[in-house]
């Protein structure tokens, strides 16, 4: 009992919970805070959609993650060095965008979005091998929980605080403020150390196909093909149905700070809520049966969110309804990424973590950036209602897949990597 409470109170739990706050807060920046500064603004909801494009650097951050398994910035440290660069130019790139009005300069505002998103996706390339190589086998699980959990919770704040303030505040501000939160994350990462990992490549050449041919050859290249197609398909669903959710409360009625208040907050916490019990469901069921049993209740509440929007129809629903939505698509969600990451990890080699861990998680955004751009056109055509029973339906192949990747009989192990 001892070591369990040294290992939940060690440093490098709270190394995991502070890099978890600082890696996903920048995200919740392009996806919620940004979102709302532009429909606040007047930008068309159509445009909004396309700002997902400009989050095309989480899909493709594979191409460069060999980079920095390669080279280290001076003495910092192969991976400490990468955090500390990335995060002194997220804090510049966050406080920029408020400079600019979207309707005067709408393209210096997606430049720095864009920017933004890459620092952001490069700090996740680093974080995530620095967590790796950091914990130890048997406090992995409780390191990716914290961290999992401390990344959804940052998410308060440009989803929540900064939506609050911006009741009283200028744009510019909200956004200065919003910087400043990363300090405190970038104060401590300074002083965390390295744990010695394996040996760096020796070449580029060598930093890059490697990874490949090991996935390649363990699996074998049919069914290599057919995880890829696993990873990207089965969060779709969800990732369109939330891409424009703050747009959707707004034009359901909601004011900013109902929104702050209660949509965000009501979210994260169901969404934690399901993380942390999918967690431990999974001790029991495997990652497998999770897939299936949580992959199912993540698509089922999107309907949800269907239900809001039809009430909709009548005038803005009750408070009531509204928490009900949020917290049922959230607890969904939260359910479906348990099993979703510790799948990736399952079929991660720890000696190519990098990489590989860029790769599936960069595949796994491809909705979010791609798919999630048309989400606007979708929605204004269809109307909110008819967009979420599509979101319903895009979910679907996600979970046919399972029956080659994951057949509910066959029962695997909760990877070290999981929730």
């Amino acid at each position: 009992m001892k070591g369990v409470w040294a290992s939940v109170f060690s440093g490098r739990m709270g190394a995991c919970i502070v890099l978890g706050f600082s890696s996903g807060m920048p995200l919740y920046v392009l996806i919620t805070l940004l979102s709302a500064f532009l429909r606040k603004e007047g930008v068309d909801l159509k445009i909004i959609g396309l700002f997902s494009l400009l989050m095309i650097p989480y899909t493709w951050k594979f191409l460069w993650a060999p980079v920095l398994d390669r080279y280290s910035l001076g003495r910092l440290g192969r991976r400490r060095g990468w955090i500390i660069a990335t995060q002194l130019l997220l804090m510049l790139s966050i406080a920029a965008l408020g400079l600019f009005s979207p309707k005067d300069h709408l393209h210096a505002v997606g430049a720095l979005a864009l920017f933004t998103a890459f620092a952001s996706a490069t700090q996740d390339i680093a974080i995530d091998a620095y967590r790796r190589e950091v914990l130890p086998d048997n406090e992995l699980g409780l390191g990716n929980s914290l961290f999992v959990n401390a990344y959804r919770i940052s998410g308060l704040v440009p989803g929540g605080l900064s939506l609050i303030i911006a009741q009283w505040l200028s744009w510019d501000l909200v956004f200065a403020a919003t910087a400043l939160c990363l300090l405190p994350g970038f104060l401590i990462t300074l002083s965390l150390k390295e744990r010695g990992c394996a040996a760096a490549p020796r070449t580029l050449k060598q930093a890059v196909t490697e990874p490949w041919r090991e996935f390649i050859r363990r699996r074998g290249g049919a069914h290599a093909l057919l995880v890829l197609a696993f990873v990207f398909l089965y969060k779709l669903g969800d990732s369109m149905a939330t891409a424009l959710s703050t747009p959707f409360y707004i034009d359901l009625g909601y004011d900013l700070m109902t929104i702050g208040i209660i949509a965000k907050n009501v979210g994260l916490w169901s969404m934690v809520a399901g993380g942390l019990l999918g967690g431990i469901l999974m001790l029991r069921l495997g990652i497998n049966k999770a897939l299936w049993i949580f992959g199912g209740g993540q698509m089922v509440t999107i309907l949800a969110f269907a239900l809001l929007a039809h009430a909709g129809q009548g005038g803005t629903p009750s408070l009531w309804l509204f928490s009900f939505a949020v917290g049922a698509e959230a607890l969904g969600a939260g359910l479906g990424t348990a099993a979703f990451v510790s799948y990736i990890a399952s079929v991660t080699n720890p000696g190519y973590t990098a990489t590989q861990f860029a790769l599936l998680t960069s595949l796994s955004a491809v909705p979010r950036t791609f798919c999630n751009a048309v989400t606007g056109y979708i929605a204004d055509y269809c109307g909110w209602e008819n967009f979420f029973f599509i979101c319903f339906a895009l979910a679907v192949p996600g979970m046919l897949l399972l029956f080659k990747v994951a057949p509910w009989r066959t029962r695997k192990a909760p990877a070290s990597g999981g929730l």
